[in-house]
Protein backbone atom coordinates (compact mmCIF):
# COMPACT_ATOMS: atom_id res chain seq x y z
CA UNK A 1 0.00 0.00 0.00
CA UNK A 2 1.63 2.89 -1.25
CA UNK A 3 1.34 6.09 2.00
CA UNK A 4 0.60 9.59 0.92
CA UNK A 5 4.41 10.91 1.76
CA UNK A 6 5.85 8.26 0.57
CA UNK A 7 6.79 8.59 -3.05
CA UNK A 8 7.15 5.99 -5.68
CA UNK A 9 10.93 5.00 -5.43
CA UNK A 10 10.41 4.45 -2.09
CA UNK A 11 7.61 1.60 -3.33
CA UNK A 12 10.15 -0.04 -5.97
CA UNK A 13 12.73 -0.05 -3.46
CA UNK A 14 10.74 -2.00 -0.84
CA UNK A 15 9.57 -4.58 -3.38
CA UNK A 16 13.03 -5.08 -4.61
CA UNK A 17 14.02 -5.90 -1.29
CA UNK A 18 11.47 -7.78 -1.11
CA UNK A 19 12.40 -10.35 -4.16
CA UNK A 20 15.76 -9.85 -2.92
CA UNK A 21 14.75 -11.53 -0.01
CA UNK A 22 12.86 -14.34 -0.99
CA UNK A 23 15.58 -15.15 -3.09
CA UNK A 24 18.48 -15.33 -0.84
CA UNK A 25 16.09 -17.62 1.01
CA UNK A 26 15.45 -20.14 -1.56
CA UNK A 27 18.93 -20.06 -2.20
CA UNK A 28 19.89 -21.18 1.35
CA UNK A 29 17.41 -24.10 0.80
CA UNK A 30 19.29 -25.53 -2.35
CA UNK A 31 22.48 -24.90 -0.34
CA UNK A 32 21.57 -26.75 2.97
CA UNK A 33 19.93 -29.35 0.63
CA UNK A 34 23.21 -29.95 -1.49
CA UNK A 35 25.56 -30.24 1.46
CA UNK A 36 23.29 -33.39 2.17
CA UNK A 37 24.63 -34.88 -0.67
CA UNK A 38 23.12 -36.48 -3.63
CA UNK A 39 21.72 -39.46 -2.49
CA UNK A 40 19.44 -37.30 0.14
CA UNK A 41 15.98 -38.79 -0.37
CA UNK A 42 12.77 -37.27 1.08
CA UNK A 43 11.07 -39.36 4.09
CA UNK A 44 8.31 -41.04 3.35
CA UNK A 45 5.97 -38.99 5.58
CA UNK A 46 4.72 -42.38 7.43
CA UNK A 47 6.42 -45.06 9.55
CA UNK A 48 7.49 -48.13 8.13
CA UNK A 49 4.63 -50.89 8.73
CA UNK A 50 6.04 -54.18 10.90
CA UNK A 51 6.05 -57.76 9.72
CA UNK A 52 2.84 -58.68 11.43
CA UNK A 53 0.78 -55.61 9.59
CA UNK A 54 2.99 -57.27 6.60
CA UNK A 55 1.66 -60.15 6.70
CA UNK A 56 -2.09 -59.10 7.49
CA UNK A 57 -2.36 -57.42 4.11
CA UNK A 58 -0.95 -60.52 2.03
CA UNK A 59 -3.62 -61.93 2.93
CA UNK A 60 -4.41 -64.97 5.07
CA UNK A 61 -1.64 -67.96 5.18
CA UNK A 62 -3.12 -71.58 3.96
CA UNK A 63 -3.65 -74.13 6.72
CA UNK A 64 -1.96 -77.38 6.16
CA UNK A 65 -3.28 -80.06 4.90
CA UNK A 66 -5.49 -82.17 7.20
CA UNK A 67 -5.52 -85.50 5.02
CA UNK A 68 -3.62 -87.22 2.29
CA UNK A 69 -5.58 -86.83 -0.33
CA UNK A 70 -5.84 -82.76 0.30
CA UNK A 71 -1.77 -82.89 0.28
CA UNK A 72 -1.87 -84.51 -3.17
CA UNK A 73 -4.36 -82.04 -4.49
CA UNK A 74 -2.18 -79.22 -3.24
CA UNK A 75 0.88 -80.76 -4.75
CA UNK A 76 -0.49 -81.48 -7.82
CA UNK A 77 -1.66 -77.63 -8.22
CA UNK A 78 1.87 -76.67 -7.34
CA UNK A 79 3.43 -78.32 -10.20
CA UNK A 80 0.95 -77.56 -12.80
CA UNK A 81 1.85 -73.45 -11.89
CA UNK A 82 5.55 -74.75 -12.20
CA UNK A 83 7.63 -74.54 -15.34
CA UNK A 84 9.16 -77.23 -16.86
CA UNK A 85 12.48 -76.20 -16.02
CA UNK A 86 11.34 -75.58 -12.20
CA UNK A 87 9.69 -78.87 -12.37
CA UNK A 88 13.50 -80.80 -13.35
CA UNK A 89 15.21 -78.70 -10.47
CA UNK A 90 13.07 -80.01 -7.90
CA UNK A 91 13.40 -83.12 -8.63
CA UNK A 92 17.34 -83.40 -8.86
CA UNK A 93 16.84 -81.43 -5.47
CA UNK A 94 14.47 -84.68 -3.92
CA UNK A 95 16.92 -87.46 -5.55
CA UNK A 96 19.62 -85.65 -4.10
CA UNK A 97 18.41 -85.57 -0.95
CA UNK A 98 16.94 -88.92 -0.75
CA UNK A 99 20.45 -90.23 -1.83
CA UNK A 100 21.75 -88.43 0.73
CA UNK A 101 19.66 -89.67 3.26
CA UNK A 102 20.14 -93.14 2.24
CA UNK A 103 23.53 -93.20 2.50
CA UNK A 104 23.68 -91.80 6.08
CA UNK A 105 21.14 -94.43 6.99
CA UNK A 106 23.12 -96.99 5.57
CA UNK A 107 26.31 -95.56 7.57
CA UNK A 108 23.88 -95.62 10.81
CA UNK A 109 23.48 -91.81 11.14
CA UNK A 110 20.61 -92.26 13.67
CA UNK A 111 18.54 -89.81 12.57
CA UNK A 112 17.63 -91.06 9.86
CA UNK A 113 17.53 -94.94 10.73
CA UNK A 114 13.91 -96.69 10.74
CA UNK A 115 12.29 -96.95 14.19
CA UNK A 116 13.33 -100.40 14.85
CA UNK A 117 17.03 -99.62 14.33
CA UNK A 118 17.35 -96.88 16.85
CA UNK A 119 18.93 -97.24 19.79
CA UNK A 120 22.25 -98.06 21.29
CA UNK A 121 20.67 -101.90 22.36
CA UNK A 122 20.08 -102.58 18.74
CA UNK A 123 23.05 -100.99 17.10
CA UNK A 124 25.22 -103.63 19.80
CA UNK A 125 22.75 -106.76 18.29
CA UNK A 126 23.70 -105.25 14.92
CA UNK A 127 27.16 -105.35 15.87
CA UNK A 128 27.04 -109.29 17.52
CA UNK A 129 25.37 -110.76 14.57
CA UNK A 130 27.79 -108.90 12.05
CA UNK A 131 31.24 -109.88 13.84
CA UNK A 132 30.16 -114.11 13.56
CA UNK A 133 29.69 -116.30 10.55
CA UNK A 134 26.04 -116.86 11.08
CA UNK A 135 24.14 -120.38 9.22
CA UNK A 136 21.14 -118.51 8.55
CA UNK A 137 23.36 -116.30 6.07
CA UNK A 138 23.10 -119.18 3.63
CA UNK A 139 19.81 -118.88 3.55
CA UNK A 140 19.33 -116.84 0.65
CA UNK A 141 21.93 -119.07 -1.30
CA UNK A 142 20.78 -122.15 -0.55
CA UNK A 143 17.21 -121.20 -1.66
CA UNK A 144 18.88 -120.60 -5.10
CA UNK A 145 20.06 -123.50 -5.13
CA UNK A 146 17.19 -125.84 -4.32
CA UNK A 147 14.65 -124.27 -6.52
CA UNK A 148 17.07 -125.04 -9.31
CA UNK A 149 17.40 -128.34 -7.85
CA UNK A 150 13.76 -129.01 -8.27
CA UNK A 151 14.01 -129.11 -12.12
CA UNK A 152 16.07 -131.98 -11.35
CA UNK A 153 13.92 -135.37 -11.55
CA UNK A 154 17.10 -137.34 -10.77
CA UNK A 155 18.09 -135.39 -7.60
CA UNK A 156 14.64 -134.36 -7.06
CA UNK A 157 13.96 -136.54 -4.38
CA UNK A 158 16.36 -135.40 -2.20
CA UNK A 159 15.49 -131.89 -2.02
CA UNK A 160 13.56 -132.40 0.83
CA UNK A 161 15.54 -134.39 3.15
CA UNK A 162 18.27 -131.50 2.40
CA UNK A 163 16.24 -128.75 3.44
CA UNK A 164 15.02 -130.17 5.86
CA UNK A 165 18.13 -131.14 7.53
CA UNK A 166 18.78 -127.06 6.72
CA UNK A 167 15.99 -126.29 8.47
CA UNK A 168 16.85 -127.82 11.59
CA UNK A 169 20.17 -126.17 11.49
CA UNK A 170 19.09 -123.15 11.16
CA UNK A 171 16.41 -123.12 13.94
CA UNK A 172 19.80 -124.20 16.31
CA UNK A 173 21.87 -121.42 15.18
CA UNK A 174 18.78 -118.82 15.50
CA UNK A 175 18.24 -120.47 19.08
CA UNK A 176 21.79 -120.12 19.98
CA UNK A 177 22.14 -116.72 18.30
CA UNK A 178 19.07 -115.27 20.27
CA UNK A 179 20.25 -116.31 23.62
CA UNK A 180 23.98 -114.95 22.95
CA UNK A 181 22.44 -111.33 21.94
CA UNK A 182 20.08 -111.34 25.23
CA UNK A 183 22.65 -112.35 27.50
CA UNK A 184 25.34 -109.86 26.04
CA UNK A 185 22.94 -106.55 25.74
CA UNK A 186 22.23 -107.55 29.73
CA UNK A 187 25.71 -107.41 30.61
CA UNK A 188 26.40 -104.49 28.57
CA UNK A 189 23.02 -102.75 29.51
CA UNK A 190 21.52 -103.77 32.88
CA UNK A 191 19.20 -100.92 32.76
CA UNK A 192 17.62 -102.15 29.66
CA UNK A 193 13.01 -102.62 29.64
CA UNK A 194 12.62 -106.05 29.53
CA UNK A 195 10.13 -105.49 26.92
CA UNK A 196 12.82 -104.95 24.13
CA UNK A 197 14.67 -108.12 25.31
CA UNK A 198 13.77 -111.59 24.97
CA UNK A 199 12.41 -112.95 21.91
CA UNK A 200 11.51 -109.57 20.23
CA UNK A 201 15.29 -108.95 20.04
CA UNK A 202 16.80 -112.71 19.16
CA UNK A 203 14.16 -112.38 16.08
CA UNK A 204 15.98 -108.96 14.83
CA UNK A 205 19.05 -110.32 15.32
CA UNK A 206 18.06 -113.57 13.60
CA UNK A 207 16.19 -111.46 10.66
CA UNK A 208 19.38 -109.59 10.13
CA UNK A 209 21.80 -112.91 10.35
CA UNK A 210 19.09 -114.01 7.29
CA UNK A 211 20.44 -111.54 5.32
CA UNK A 212 23.54 -111.78 2.73
CA UNK A 213 26.15 -109.30 4.38
CA UNK A 214 26.34 -106.96 1.40
CA UNK A 215 22.36 -106.54 1.52
CA UNK A 216 22.40 -105.41 5.34
CA UNK A 217 20.63 -102.16 6.20
CA UNK A 218 22.13 -100.14 8.05
CA UNK A 219 26.01 -101.25 6.39
CA UNK A 220 28.01 -103.80 9.18
CA UNK A 221 30.16 -101.50 11.13
CA UNK A 222 32.50 -104.34 11.78
CA UNK A 223 34.07 -107.13 10.47
CA UNK A 224 33.79 -111.46 10.71
CA UNK A 225 36.09 -112.60 13.79
CA UNK A 226 35.89 -109.20 15.57
CA UNK A 227 35.73 -108.40 19.21
CA UNK A 228 32.01 -106.52 20.57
Amino acid sequence: MKLPWKSDDDGVTDDTAATASDTADDATTSTDTGSKGSAYTAGKGRPTPSRRESERRRGPVAPPPTTRSEARARKKELKSSMSREDKRKLSNEKRAQRNEQREKMMAGDERYLMPRDKGQVRRFTRDIVDSRRNFAGLFMPFAIVLIVVMFLPAIAVYANIVLLLFVIFMVVDAVILGRLVNRRVRERYPDTDPSQTGFRLGWYAFTRAMQMRMMRAPKPQVSPGDEV
